[in-house]
């Protein structure tokens, strides 16, 4: 595992070196990894703010703060559990969503096929539909965890369209790339454009929790629900960061006020049982949005790195079933 390691801040000033998640070696042809950071950076199916395409590099430069050991998962060292390289970014076109989402599922594929986890860095949350298309590719329909103040099920958006960040986990139902039958949705909340925005997702067969009640449900109930819901089948785990309140998470594209703080969103994470993860993604930073300190792109690297936590755990769990 020596090749993999994150550069040692002690060692090496973090400021110093090519900008990778964590610091971690770039993937190059052959290696044999378990999981890859791959950034998406579209947001060509943005309805309203636009930015997020700069999204993985900003998570990227802040998660130069973050440290290998995980104390919430009995101290382990994910990077000793596991191969990670960082895989760069996916190419777009920007301006031609469709055309962006058809070159993304290629570069996603090209990992999926060797076995490899992406662990996707968005984008806005058009990029999940090419994501999944590829993991339910090697994997068959996947279930959906999905972490969002929004459902994303509408059935089209601006003069019909089929495909924006609106849209993407209705069309991957009607594809077939995930079992809304064992997938749960946490975190709706806020106005509405029409009654039936949440109870569509339920109309398709998601299991849905409100901000509301998962906040009165708390972090261990909740992951038991998720977990119920899943089961041992193959995972997808999608994390919007407008699931979390605006004040803890300025830069995004689409803010919703009334939302979990971080400690409440990490909490959550960190209670999350192992599962069969085929793959995951972090979307809809923004950093045109975000403050000097960048604190959402900070919450971004955070919660990436939290799954990749879950990731191994759950691989440990897996191999012993």
């Amino acid at each position: 595992m020596t090749g993999f390691l994150p550069v040692d801040a002690l060692d090496t000033p973090r400021f110093c070196g090519l900008p990778t998640f964590m610091r971690l070696p770039q993937a190059q042809a052959g290696d044999s990894l378990d999981a890859a950071i791959i950034g998406l950076p579209s947001d060509s199916g943005a309805p309203y703010r636009t930015g997020a395409r700069f999204g993985p590099g900003a998570i990227r430069a802040m998660s130069v703060m973050l440290r290998p050991i995980n104390p919430y998962r009995d101290h382990i060292n994910v990077f000793e559990r596991l191969r990670i390289a960082d895989a760069g970014d996916a190419s777009v076109v920007p301006g031609y969503l469709e055309e962006s989402l058809q070159r993304l599922e290629a570069s996603l594929s090209s990992l999926v096929d060797q076995g490899v986890v992406p662990i996707s860095l968005g984008g806005d949350h058009s990029v999940s539909l090419p994501a999944i298309r590829a993991v339910a590719k090697r994997h068959g329909p996947v279930s959906l965890v999905h972490f969002d103040a929004h459902s994303d099920t509408w059935r089209s958006y601006f003069a019909g369209k089929q495909y924006s960040a609106g849209t993407p986990f209705r069309r991957a139902a009607e594809e077939k790339g995930l079992d809304p039958s064992s997938s749960i949705q946490i975190g709706m909340r806020g106005s509405l454009f029409r009654a039936d925005d949440v109870s569509q997702s339920v109309e398709l067969g998601f299991e849905v929790l409100t901000t509301d009640e998962t906040l009165a449900m708390g972090p261990a109930e909740t992951a038991q629900r998720i977990a119920e819901r899943v089961g041992d089948r193959p995972v997808y785990i999608t994390f919007d960061l407008d699931f979390v309140d605006p004040s803890n998470a300025p830069g995004v594209q689409t803010p919703e006020a009334g939302g979990p703080t971080s400690r409440e969103a990490l909490a959550l994470l960190r209670a999350m049982k192992p599962m069969n993860i085929v793959g995951c993604d972090v979307v809809e930073a923004n950093p045109l949005y975000d403050g000097p300190g960048q604190i959402t792109a900070l919450l971004g690297a955070t919660v990436a790195l939290e799954l990749l936590g879950l990731l191994a755990v759950g691989r440990e769990a897996v191999s012993k079933g």
